[in-house]
């Protein structure tokens, strides 16, 4: 009996630091409405100008798409949709530091092309690690 007790605790604090699987959606799929939102106000203001260099719209495009995930990641501990759910992305080894831009931008990549499948792993870990979080040393956690 009291070794349940410890395991229940063990799974209570557990879901205190860690967010699951629906709050690491809920971001996702806020951040993914901001990126369109923001690609369509960049085309509307694009299109007002005749001679906008196409290397311009490049730019603006990449960095919306491309950077936006690392550069909030590595800057602010996460992007706009896991500062409205209350999450930030930290090194698995010391929570207390935001991880690197490198480690961001290869926690993007892999996150990119593994879409979905890299969160099935969430439920696997003591810590609710995605292979994204896996393979790049971070973590996601509740702000303190």
């Amino acid at each position: 009996m009291q070794e349940e007790e410890k395991e229940l605790r063990k799974e209570q604090a557990v879901a205190e630091v860690y967010p699951g699987l629906p709050e690491r959606v809920k971001a996702l799929i806020m951040d993914s409405v901001l990126i369109i939102v923001f690609m369509m106000l960049l085309t509307n203001i694009f299109s007002e100008f005749e001679n906008l260099p196409l290397y311009t719209k490049k730019i603006a495009f990449v960095f919306i798409f491309v950077l936006y995930d690392p550069l909030f990641t590595s800057l602010f501990g996460g992007t706009l949709g896991h500062m409205r759910m209350n999450l930030t992305v930290r090194r698995i080894e010391n929570t207390d530091k935001k991880i690197f831009f490198p480690l961001a931008i290869l926690r993007y990549i892999i996150k990119f092309f593994l879409g979905w499948v890299s969160f099935l792993s969430i439920g696997s870990s003591e810590k609710n690690l995605t292979i994204h979080d896996k393979l790049s040393g971070s973590v996601v956690v509740y702000k303190e």
